[in-house]
């Protein structure tokens, strides 16, 4: 009896597994052609050529601008570069993905190019270490504004859709033995893929970039999947001790008998350019009340950089663009901390991301979270907030005081939202921050509208330190890069410094001095304003200033004060 229980238990078992094998099998049948099983390989390859084909179009919009693209050649070239751009993000694949990680990493791959190619294709961005950092460095409020329906439509229909399917394949399980064969001979492929592609057309495409080093930081992914790192490496790198003393000898010469303290407030602007400035000659009158004050407008400035991240480090630091230097810059003190170990009080007053170092350890207020004030909408304030209670401050700190304020100014793209409606006095203005819902006349529109806020801004700022009575008074405004505004199918900033144009890197510069500032540094002032023409940078604040405050070290370089070399006799009438 117990060998009959025994053989009718192992019929129904072999039935129960026959029946289970059976319906696998049909199930298997039944659901394949949407969760196809595939090798990792393959899965890949595919996303490289993916990759290819569509994170590329401001690659090759660019290359086509260089008019090397025409004819049999240009056909090589184009073919020669495609395979090559499959064979190398393909073979990066190989090395670094397996079969645990390959989902989740193509997939965030495939929604983060679909993002970058968007922004190349769009505002012609280029993804270098710089805009890395930049981008590393938006706070909640500009990625808002960046958040566009044409932008998240972008990434559902090219990054996160093929994400989806991505995630419906089913990768082959093989064993460790087979699995190092296929990734071998995977890896092998690819290097041949990579070398017949350059080889097609080898001259051109070396002489391409060559000539052009920049184009590779339009590359995608492959633009980001370098930046990115090289970016996280040197931040870990950056010594956190003590910044290099700069100008340690630093003091106070002293100022003429009878004069007040001296009050500098230095404006730092956000995305002005120097060719849209009405005292530049702009053809319309963007600075309707700065042109009615007694200012010296400097016409031919030059940058440091084209974006916030270098641009304000670099002027205020000693070496500037002549020398540049990004980490010894980040890695010295600035200005103002040689301003304050001469016994000159500093205060950054923000309405932007931060001071980007610049104030570390020194007296610092934010107004990047709106306070309650009128001059706030919830998301952003109005420069204006920044001159509230500013002379309260001032009076607690007796002495000479550098104030610095760091305008939100014609940040882009939003750039309706950066002035009222009493100063939309050019119209139609785009009120979008979607470019592609405006004409290029109602961009241009906004943009001069953002400038008639920062001359508001600036006529209060005068017209606050004129009424001080006691501190002699200055102001110097400069921007710390300008803007692209569709020249060349070009908008916004941030291309890489070499290849920068005009309109990125040419910002307008404002000096106002009160008589008693003239007469205490012994400051000519109509001998400033015959010179102001001539081309000067972001380099000559560091200097500008020291001599404005009468700060002596051996670091001071005379030549690039731009008040030196018309200096009477301090004490002396300007």
């Amino acid at each position: 009896m117990p060998n009959r229980n025994r053989a009718k238990r192992n019929a129904i078992a072999r039935f129960l597994d026959y029946r289970t094998h059976d319906l696998d099998k049909t199930h298997a049948v039944r659901r394949s052609w949407w969760r196809p099983v595939v090798r990792i390989e393959l899965v890949l390859l595919l996303v490289a050529v993916y990759f290819a084909f569509t994170a590329n179009g401001a690659f090759w919009a660019e290359v086509k601008q260089t008019g090397i693209v025409h004819g049999s050649r240009g056909i090589k070239l184009y073919i020669g570069i495609t395979l090559a751009l499959i064979g190398l993000h393909g073979l990066l694949f190989g090395l670094l993905l397996n079969r645990w990680i390959v989902k989740p990493a193509l997939s965030f791959l495939l929604v983060a190019t679909a993002a970058t190619a968007y922004f190349s294709s769009k505002y012609a961005v280029y993804m270098d270490p710089s805009m890395i950092r930049n981008a590393l460095r938006t706070d909640v409020a500009e990625t808002r504004e960046l958040m566009t329906a044409d932008l998240l439509l972008t990434v559902l229909l090219m990054g996160v859709l093929p994400a989806v399917a991505l995630w419906l394949v089913r990768i082959q399980r093989v064993g460790l033995r087979a699995a190092f064969v296929r990734r071998l001979m995977y890896v092998l492929v690819m290097l041949a893929i990579t070398y017949f592609g350059l080889m097609l057309s080898f001259h051109d495409a070396s002489s391409l970039m060559r000539n052009n080093k920049s184009l590779r930081y339009l590359i995608g992914p492959g633009n980001y999947l370098v930046s990115v790192p090289k970016v996280l490496t040197e931040e870990a790198k950056q010594d956190k001790g003590p910044k290099a003393v700069v100008a340690k000898d630093a003091t106070l010469v002293g100022h003429s008998k009878g004069a007040k303290p001296h009050l500098l407030v230095i404006v730092v602007g956000e995305t002005v350019r120097a060719q849209n400035w009405g005292l530049n000659g702009y053809t319309r009158n963007t600075t309707p009340q700065l042109s009615k004050l007694d200012v010296i407008n400097f016409s031919d400035v030059t940058a440091c950089g084209s974006n916030t991240e270098v641009s304000v480090p670099c002027m205020f630091s000693l070496t500037g663009r002549r020398d540049y230097d990004r980490e010894r810059i980040v890695g010295s003190e600035s200005l103002l901390h040689v301003l304050e170990r001469a016994g000159v009080k500093t205060l950054w007053r923000d309405n932007q991301t931060g001071c980007k170092g610049v104030c570390d350890g020194l007296a610092f207020e934010s107004y990047r979270k709106p306070p309650q004030d009128p001059l706030c909408d919830g998301q952003a304030c109005r420069d204006a907030v920044m001159l509230k209670g500013l002379h309260d401050t001032i009076d607690d700190n007796p002495g000479d005081v550098v104030v610095v304020l760091h305008q939100l100014g014609n940040h882009g793209p939003a750039y309706f939202k950066r002035y009222p409606e009493e100063l939309r006095k050019f119209r139609p203005d785009c009120r979008s921050s979607d470019f592609g819902k405006c004409t290029r006349h109602e961009i241009v529109n906004a943009y001069d509208n953002a400038i008639l806020e920062t001359d508001d801004f600036l006529a209060k700022t005068i017209k606050m330190l004129e009424q001080d009575a006691t501190h002699d008074t200055a102001m110097i405004y400069v921007s710390d890069h300008g803007e692209s505004l569709g020249e060349s199918n070009v908008y916004l900033h941030g291309f890489p410094y070499s290849i920068a144009p005009a309109a990125q890197i040419k910002v307008p510069m404002v000096a106002w001095l009160s008589p008693g500032m003239k007469a205490s540094a012994g400051v000519d002032g109509r001998c400033v304003s015959q010179r102001s023409s001539q081309p000067i940078s972001h380099d000559n604040l560091f200097h500008s200033v020291l001599g404005l405050m009468q700060v002596s070290t051996q670091d001071y370089e005379p030549n690039l004060d731009l008040f030196s070399r018309c200096q009477a006799p301090a004490g002396a009438q300007p």
